[in-house]
């Protein structure tokens, strides 16, 4: 049976995103506390159960404040597209620092990052050592660490899921870069979710925590039961093995719906496998969806 232990008060970051905003009222279930972290708590919009607190993580402003009496600190942000030219490293790392400083001054006890799943090709993406790097300096500052390392996420808001769904919906026939070839095992958003909920409570933990869905797929095969689910013919696909990243990237951006700065280190990372190598512990995420039913959650708006 896995203990479990209730947290004094949970600081949340990215409480408007898509990935928090479906924690938040996950966590409201639980007798803990609340507080979400924001830049404008005005624009929010967030239930009156939580409390919120001003401030700014790439700024490392209102820290101190925001971890007063935190037990436990959701890291679910970062700033890819919010760099000067897509280059968003220095930002993601400038944030992780102030976070961490200011989660180790509180004596927070354990920190929740959400980061990407990685193995092999990892090293050739900007994006999955940016993950990587902030993962290693949250780590410094709290005893109890927790990297929760995830492939793509199957979401309604989620930019890889849109680009796929936008990619079949709209092409009669894929040219297909060398990447479509790539396994990877994505996972529903409520796994994550629920993942997320549970890594909060569980003891004993460990710094690293893989979460995929029940699935490992290629990401030719992930497009072409996208276009079932949508209730679209599969549309041909035309391997093109010589289009390079960044060609690669421009037809996913004018085809995908997502503009390029986005799109470019989301294309590198796709090149890595995203593979659950070692199962996280009994009670985190015990049986994922598939992906069929993941995206159809998906595609209802969930």
């Amino acid at each position: 049976m896995v203990e479990t232990t209730a947290p004094e008060r949970i600081l949340l970051t990215g409480a408007t995103g898509a990935i928090g905003g479906r924690l938040l009222p996950a966590l409201l279930e639980r007798d803990a506390p609340v507080r979400a972290l924001v830049r404008d708590p005005a624009k929010a919009s967030l239930p009156s159960a939580v409390e919120t607190v001003r401030g700014d993580v790439f700024a490392g402003e209102g820290m101190d404040a925001a971890f007063e009496g935190v037990d436990v600190a959701y890291y679910l942000i970062h700033a890819m597209g919010r760099g000067n030219k897509g280059d968003f490293a220095e930002l993601d790392r400038r944030g992780a620092h102030a976070f961490g400083a200011a989660a180790g001054r509180a004596g927070v006890r354990r920190v929740i990052y959400l980061g990407g799943l990685g193995g092999r090709g990892e090293e050739q993406s900007h994006h999955l050592q940016s993950r990587a790097e902030v993962a290693k300096i949250l780590a410094a500052h709290v005893p109890e660490p927790v990297h929760a390392r995830a492939a793509m996420v199957i979401a309604s808001d989620s930019q890889s899921f849109v680009i796929l769904k936008h990619l079949v919906s709209r092409l009669p026939v894929m040219i297909c870069p060398e990447w479509v070839g790539t396994s990877s095992q994505p996972i529903a958003a409520r796994d994550v979710v629920s993942a997320l909920r549970a890594l909060s409570e569980v003891d004993g933990v460990p710094d690293e925590v893989q979460l995929g869905g029940a699935e490992v797929l290629t990401y030719r095969e992930m497009m072409l039961r996208t276009a079932d689910a949508l209730g679209r013919r599969r549309p041909p696909m035309v391997p093109v093995p010589f289009m390079t990243p960044k060609l690669s990237s421009l037809w996913v951006s004018l085809f995908g719906g997502v503009e390029y700065p986005l799109v470019r280190p989301l294309v590198d990372g796709l090149r890595a496998e995203m593979i659950v190598r070692e199962p996280p512990p009994a009670g985190v995420n015990d049986a994922p969806l598939g992906f069929d039913a993941a995206a159809r959650e998906a595609l209802a708006g969930s």
